[in-house]
């Protein structure tokens, strides 16, 4: 069966938290939790899913603000890539959030590297490394979809003039993570900034600058 994908824009700088479920199962995992998500919470409890993962794509706080209220309103544990949760919980880093308006990245329970699988239910997701907007970006694919968070954009890509920030790495990232992908997957970003909401990887080959001016 068809996962069940809900997103709800987040936060002053609206980022898109997603509630990604398993149909036969129930179990549910959260992607990049900015804050409170109230349409999803409500239709987590109204539905009786159980949330079995938060994952985080990036150490940035805009999506990781919300980690520790969804924690503690479902006990999943909190996984981010091993390079994001040591560069983030630096303290300059941990003063930049702060500066920022946003509580620290503090905690993570999971750290995990390239190719790490989250089972959910019958599903199972595949964690794909992919740097460049920061160290330790990640990309979620299942098949028929990636969440991308700020890897690549609709029609655009993640900045990388931010600290730990890096356009050959990013460019390498979508040569050879997710240009390999099949043309009809689903991409769901970390922001709502192009002419459509989700994409294609395949519309992204024809619209996408950063895929065809660079490939």
């Amino acid at each position: 069966m068809e996962l069940i994908i809900l997103p709800e824009k987040v936060g002053a700088l609206e980022i898109l938290t997603y509630l990604v479920v398993c149909p036969e199962t129930g179990e549910a995992l959260v992607v990049d939790p900015g804050g409170p998500a109230p349409g999803l919470l409500a239709r987590l409890r109204r539905e009786g899913w159980r949330v079995r993962w938060i994952l985080n794509t990036h150490g940035h706080a805009d999506h990781t603000a919300g980690n520790e209220p969804w924690a503690a309103a479902t006990g999943a544990p909190v996984v981010m890539h091993r390079l994001d949760w040591e560069f983030f919980r630096r303290p300059e880093m941990q003063g930049e959030a702060r500066r920022e308006g946003f509580p620290p990245l503090t905690r993570v329970d999971l750290a995990v590297e390239d190719g790490h699988r989250l089972p959910l239910g019958r599903q199972e997701g595949l964690l794909l490394h992919t740097p460049g907007h920061t160290p330790g970006s990640l990309c979620l694919y299942f098949p028929g979809h990636l969440f991308t968070g700020d890897t690549l954009f609709v029609e655009a890509a993640g900045r990388t003039d931010l600290p730990g920030g890096s356009l050959e790495a990013l460019l390498n990232s979508l040569a050879h993570k997710i240009l390999p992908l099949p043309d009809d997957t689903r991409i769901w970003p970390g922001h709502d900034y192009g002419s459509t909401f989700p994409s294609t990887l395949g519309a992204e080959k024809e619209n996408n600058p950063y895929l065809t001016d660079f490939f």
